[in-house]
């Protein structure tokens, strides 16, 4: 497991998706189980050719590169993202948008030469 600081990593997240992950975890969490980890992983398929994926993961993976925050009470966020999926989002940032027509994270990705309307998946 690699454990990185914010600074070294070329994938930044935003304060408001930090604010959402925690209320997702928080509502994952259970007392004698391990701190869940936000994991965003990069898969093949989806209409554009690669995908996004966004889970509640109880482990860390031998290849993950961890992203640390903290919320503005305090309460830290682990995110994970495996190394391969990380080579496809460098540059990139994570946000969570509430709009009129719902509530998403979002990836804006540099090295995406094309996606599709729903915004989870992508072309390079």
């Amino acid at each position: 497991m690699n454990d990185h600081s914010q600074k070294m990593i070329p994938f930044t997240i935003t304060d408001r998706a930090v604010e959402q992950i925690a209320k997702i975890i928080s509502n994952e969490s259970k007392p004698d189980q391990d701190t869940p980890v936000f994991r965003l992983a990069v898969l093949g398929g989806g209409c554009s050719g690669f995908q996004y994926q966004f889970c509640i993961d109880q482990k860390q993976n031998d290849d993950d590169v961890i992203l640390r925050h903290h919320t503005s009470s305090g309460i830290e966020v682990i995110t994970a993202i495996d190394t391969m999926s990380l080579e496809f989002v460098t540059g990139g940032q994570l946000d969570f948008l509430n709009e009129l027509a719902g509530q998403y994270f979002q990836v804006n990705n540099p090295n995406a030469s094309a996606g599709c309307g729903c915004g989870t998946s992508f072309a390079i």
